[in-house]
């Protein structure tokens, strides 16, 4: 028979997550399926008067060990691996008399879900860890030329469907994309468990001895970070970031928004608007007002040139007034957790225009930090550090006052998601002027301080924040020299009593905080 006409007569179903399951399970008997399942799946199939075959009656053999052994015999993998197309196969099924499987319906203990919840145990750990399901999915998923494998509940309707609209058949090209999608679900859940599992008894909890990947293609990109290259998206991020409007993200779209959305989680403490503006992944303008538009005018004022093709995102929906102020000008990007309908018909206008909604509910920020050097990947921890400013060591002998401690803790949540070296003049409710992507510790204060005054912004009176320690009493000079009145730094450096001599020299306020945060 060819492969591409063979029917679906007998299936297994065997599911953790039952989602859709009741549906799915009637459709099949309706179509004359016979469907043999185990014991949950069995009983909640029983419960909703769908008929269903044991596995214990299939192989003659009961459940064993508390259930951790159901599916392991030879007359559920012989009915699953039997190539139907080779006569020897038939034989053997006949001679042992097994039934053909022609379906395997199949999703796996939920280990990510536990190891995810707090306080899990490594008991309850093991006891996640899938045996049988995974080694089902994998026999179908290798003879998809003659069985059809599920292991995403999401497949269901359309694998029904098909069933309905071809007598019972699935094609052949179905069955290659379940299966390949079986094995990538087979592959990002062993690479759970040995992540788990290697990081487990390490002094971080964290990292093990090998780190594995397996992430789903989220979507094709149009090309890499250049024309001449090729680029793709993997992961959750479309979860996180959901597109209501315009041309599909470019790679580089991708590395914005995921820098626009860091740097506003930042502000995730604040019930205030804030507003941030981001080019080239690194912010050009943040502030804080009384309402959106009042932000926007503040954060835009920090650059005017930059927002040009630039990201503007918000803490808050946004409302139509701050919509018609923001819509003028070229963006690539608009990220909020909200559009109302009013706004989003406003910012549709423009078709070149990304709309982001960000799902707060869906970001997760303790995801490790993977990058690709040349030969391997470079994991680690992400930066989650929020230094509080009032809990720095004060070092000179003026302290902050609570203007400078307020300011120094809005450019603290700013200036560690610029490019190092960075700094920022800053006040309690806005950017000043912002440097960074330096090759010297120097060089980003004079950067800031030639932007400013170009474009007429004071620093009059502005707090300077650096992620990096300054080594030389250069930059406390060239600080009070603009018009700042006190600086946070992380401290450390060789020579950190020539800097704090300079801040005092000058009446600066200046604390170190400890941390620093370098962004190569």
């Amino acid at each position: 028979m060819s492969p591409d006409k063979l029917p679906i007569k007998r299936a297994l179903l065997g599911v953790s997550d039952k989602s859709g399951l009741e549906d799915f399970a009637r459709r099949l008997a309706a179509l004359g399926v016979e469907l043999i399942s185990t014991g949950g799946t069995r009983a909640a199939l029983q419960s909703a008067g769908i008929p269903v075959r044991s596995v214990e009656d299939f192989t003659g053999f009961p459940e064993i060990l508390d259930g951790r052994v159901k599916t392991l015999h030879p007359r559920i993998h012989g009915a699953i691996l039997a190539r139907r197309d080779l006569a020897s196969h038939r034989a053997e099924l006949t001679h042992h008399a097994i039934e053909p499987i022609d379906l395997v319906v199949v999703n796996f203990y939920p280990f990510e879900q536990t190891t995810a919840r707090p306080g899990a145990s490594l008991e309850d750990a093991i006891e996640n860890i899938d045996i049988g399901g995974p080694t089902l999915v994998r026999a179908a998923a290798k003879n998809y030329a003659h069985v059809a494998v599920v292991s995403d509940p999401a497949d269901y309707g359309a694998i029904a469907s098909e069933l309905n609209a071809n007598g019972g058949v699935l094609c052949a090209d179905t069955r290659w994309r379940l299966a390949r999608k079986a094995f990538a679900r087979v592959t990002a859940y062993d690479c759970a468990i040995s992540n788990y599992l290697t990081a487990t008894g390490e002094t971080d909890g964290v990292l093990g001895d090998t780190f594995s990947l397996s992430l789903g293609l989220a979507q094709r990109l149009r090309y890499g970070e250049n024309p001449h290259q090729m680029g793709a998206l993997y992961g959750d991020f479309l979860k996180v970031a959901e597109q209501l409007h315009g041309r599909e993200l470019s790679f580089n779209n991708v590395v914005d928004i995921s820098s626009a959305i860091n740097l506003i989680a930042d502000f995730s403490d604040r019930s205030e608007p804030v507003v941030a503006i981001l080019k080239h992944n690194t912010p050009c303008g943040v502030a804080t007002g009384a309402t959106l538009v009042e932000a926007w005018h503040r954060a835009f004022a920090t650059d005017p040139d930059s927002p040009f093709g630039g990201i503007v995102i918000s803490n808050l929906p946004w409302d139509l007034e701050f919509a018609k102020t923001v819509d003028p000008l070229f963006t690539e990007v608009l990220i909020a957790p909200e559009f109302p309908a009013d706004v989003l018909e406003l910012l549709r206008r423009k078709k070149n225009r990304r709309v982001i909604r960000c799902n707060r509910d869906a970001l997760r920020r303790d995801a490790l930090d993977v990058r690709t050097v040349v030969g391997g990947i470079l994991v680690q921890t992400p930066d989650l550090s929020l230094e509080d400013p009032c809990r720095a060591k004060v070092v000179t002998r003026r302290a902050p006052t609570a203007g400078e401690l307020a300011a120094m803790d809005f450019g603290i949540r700013v200036c560690k998601h610029v490019k190092s070296n960075a700094i920022a003049f800053v006040t309690a409710d806005r950017t000043l002027a912002v440097g960074g992507g330096a090759t010297s510790r120097i060089d980003p204060v004079y950067a800031a301080r030639e932007k400013a005054a170009r474009l007429g912004v004071s620093l009059q009176g502005s707090v300077l924040v650096s992620e990096a320690m300054f080594p030389f009493p250069d930059g406390p000079r060239l600080a009070a020299e603009a018009g700042a009145t006190a600086i946070a730094q992380p401290g450390g450096a060789l020579r950190d009593q020539e800097a704090i001599a300079t801040a005092d020299q000058f009446g600066l306020a200046m604390v170190f905080t400890g941390v620093r945060h370098f962004r190569h």
